[in-house]
């Protein structure tokens, strides 16, 4: 499969994968700032049961939004990969047509 493939605009494939990647990596390095700086501001538990639920929501948040690109990446894969599998509008592959065909001539050499 190609990753120079062009899913929309100027935007590859490959260009989506790297995104989710960088993504990843950014976010990665923003929660870990973020838990350092608040660290110091937590002072007994009643500022963590206040600072911790945030925490976790911006956690969430960045899950979801990742999540959403892995599944546009994984539907614009399967697309790729049936276009370049697939040699007619049907979507089947040249074999597939080929089996197809003879059990179409099966059926009308038994009936």
């Amino acid at each position: 499969m190609s990753l120079d493939k062009l899913i929309f605009k100027n935007k590859k494939f490959g260009d989506l994968l790297e995104e989710i990647y960088d993504n990843q990596k950014k976010k990665e390095k923003q929660i870990s700032t973020l838990i350092s700086e608040l660290r110091p501001l937590i002072q007994d538990t009643g500022d963590a049961t206040l600072i911790v639920p945030m925490i976790k929501e911006y956690l969430e948040i960045g899950v979801k939004n990742d999540d959403q690109l892995v599944k546009l990446a994984t539907i614009i894969q399967r697309i790729i990969q049936n276009q370049e599998s697939a040699t007619d509008s049907f979507g089947i592959s040249e074999e597939e047509r080929e089996q197809l065909m003879k059990e179409i001539n099966n059926i009308k050499a038994i009936g």
